[in-house]
Formats: C-alpha cells, sequence, structure tokens
C-alpha cells in the first residue's frame, strides 16, 4: 500500500506489532497517523492481524436517496467510536480449527462445519452462538478481551470516513469484492442487479473466495468488508435506529434478541446488499453458508 514504511516490529504478550508511518489525508479533519497492525498467534504460522481502529464520530446509516436504501438504515444518527482493534479479514477455516479444539467455554465447536474448502477461506456455516464461543475461548487463552463487533463500530471501520455506498465510492465490481454480479431474473423481470449505479455487471463465482484476495484494503487495513460472507455483530435485530445507541456500544435492549445483525453482503447477494450501511439479520443458531465473522479486541 502506497505511503507505509514499516519502522518498527516488537512482540508483547503474545502480540506481535507492526508499526507503521501511514499518513494519508482523509479530508481536513482527519488524518490517520500512524497505522497500526499486530498478529494474535493461534499456533505455528497461524495468526489473527488485526488492525488498529482510531476513535472517533461518524454518521451512521444511509440516507433514503441511496440507491438500495431501505428504512431500517435510518434515521442516520452520529455515533463517537472508542479505540479498538478489528481483524483486518474474516476468521478463516484453519484459524478455526485451531480455536476449535481449545477448551470448551460454553459449548462445544465443530472443527469442519463448512461448505467450502480452503484454509484462508472465510469460516462459514458458523452460528451467532458459536462465534461468541469462539470469541470467549480466545479471550481465554489470550487473557485479552476478544468480542464480536458492534454494528456501530462494523459500520464505522467499513467506512473510514467515506459517506459513498462502498468505502472505495459510489459503485463496486467483482473485481473489487465477491459478490454475485449477474442480474437475476424471475418472470421475465430483473429481481436483483448484477450492477450498482453506473457500474458493469460482473461475475458469479457462487462461493467464497479467500480473504484478502480480491480488491484493495481500507485506510484502516481491512479487508473483505464488502462481499464474500455476511458477517455477525454483537447486537439485537432492531427494525431501524430510532432510539440507537450513539456511543458506539451493542444495542442489545429491546429489538429481538433471538436474531442477531449481519453486515457486509455475501457471494451469494447482488452489490446493493454489499453497502456499507445495507443490515441484515438471522437467528442466532443459524448456520448458512454465506455467514461467517470477524473479532475485535478491545482496547
Amino acid at each position: 500500500m502506497n505511503g507505509i514504511t514499516e519502522h518498527e516490529q516488537s512482540s508483547l504478550y503474545g502480540l506481535t506489532f507492526l508499526l507503521r508511518s501511514y499518513r494519508p489525508t482523509l479530508d481536513r479533519r482527519f488524518v490517520l497517523s500512524p497505522f497500526s497492525s499486530c498478529h494474535e498467534t493461534l499456533a505455528h504460522g497461524i495468526a489473527i492481524a488485526l488492525a488498529a481502529i482510531p476513535g472517533g464520530d461518524f454518521l451512521m446509516g444511509s440516507p433514503n436517496t441511496e440507491e438500495g436504501w431501505h428504512p431500517n438504515q435510518s434515521p442516520q444518527h452520529m455515533v463517537s467510536v472508542a479505540p479498538f482493534w478489528m481483524a483486518r479479514y474474516p476468521i478463516t477455516q484453519v484459524q478455526w480449527q485451531v480455536v476449535a479444539q481449545w477448551p470448551k467455554v460454553q459449548q462445544s465447536l465443530t472443527p469442519n462445519p463448512f461448505c467450502f474448502s480452503g484454509a484462508n477461506y472465510p469460516a462459514e456455516q458458523i452460528s451467532w452462538s458459536e462465534a461468541i464461543e469462539f470469541c470467549a475461548r480466545l479471550s481465554v487463552r489470550t487473557g485479552r478481551t476478544y468480542r464480536l463487533p458492534t454494528e456501530a463500530e462494523w459500520e464505522y471501520a467499513c467506512r473510514v470516513t467515506s459517506q459513498t455506498p462502498f468505502y472505495f465510492g459510489e459503485t463496486i465490481t467483482t473485481d473489487l469484492a465477491n459478490y454475485s454480479g449477474v442480474n437475476w431474473e424471475y418472470n421475465g423481470k430483473i429481481c436483483n442487479k448484477g450492477f450498482y449505479g453506473q457500474g458493469p455487471e460482473g461475475c458469479d463465482r457462487r462461493q467464497t473466495t479467500a480473504v484478502g484476495s480480491l480488491g484493495t484494503a481500507n485506510l484502516f487495513g481491512l479487508m473483505d468488508m464488502h462481499g464474500n460472507v455476511r458477517e455477525w455483530c454483537a447486537d439485537c435485530w432492531h427494525d431501524h435506529y430510532q432510539g440507537a445507541p450513539v456511543n458506539g456500544s451493542a444495542w442489545i435492549t429491546g429489538g429481538n434478541c433471538r436474531q442477531r445483525v449481519l453486515r457486509g453482503g455475501s457471494w451469494n447477494g447482488g452489490p446493493r446488499t454489499c453497502r456499507s450501511a445495507f443490515r441484515s439479520r438471522a437467528d442466532i443458531d443459524s448456520r448458512l453458508y454465506d455467514i461467517g465473522f470477524r473479532v475485535v479486541c478491545e482496547q
């Protein structure tokens, strides 16, 4: 990535920190300096890459003028988010397999629940409850607090400072993300567009891809935030943002807590579902071949 020079590598409590000089001016109010990343080692040669997400304020949700807008993405509201660390990629199959062998905290984990196969492919067919167990085991093992991101943290980390539908701009292509880039027709009518805005149609891979293999990282160093697998968040499902927390915390009062929020879109949906503001939901015990997760570590 342009503008990054690695100048220090050190080890602290099992985390390998890579501190880099990275000073892109995002707008007149916001400068990232420095960009930091680290790795949580799970086993020899297997680690979770984490990106440092600085605290800040952002406008959450989407305007009703945005293509694909739904009332559940409104009203737009300002949210303040504290600093945290976030996995640069969705949890992979090899990472899942390591943690699945660790002593259970609340429930057992199946080592190979996946529909698709690949060590660096995202772990999918993971329920919300199983993702919570993964975080609990990681917390016990490392002595640090790992958890799922809150919905506000997820959108903030995805957007950086952007207010466009995608962190890289107004449209998206299947060269940049793994989603269904073809038109789906039913009874002669397009029921799902494979293109967004003025963007082109693309391909339909019909499966997950290796994490980090498409597109470029956003300015926080995160990848696969648009497409590949939908990602669990901590929040209970609410049909709108009326009364939502404004401090970046998980919204776990009211709503439907048997269903939890999913973010990011997937290989199995069109580009509208990959937008930064798009929200979906599933039951906490759902195991679907387009659902995975990434973790957050509290600072």
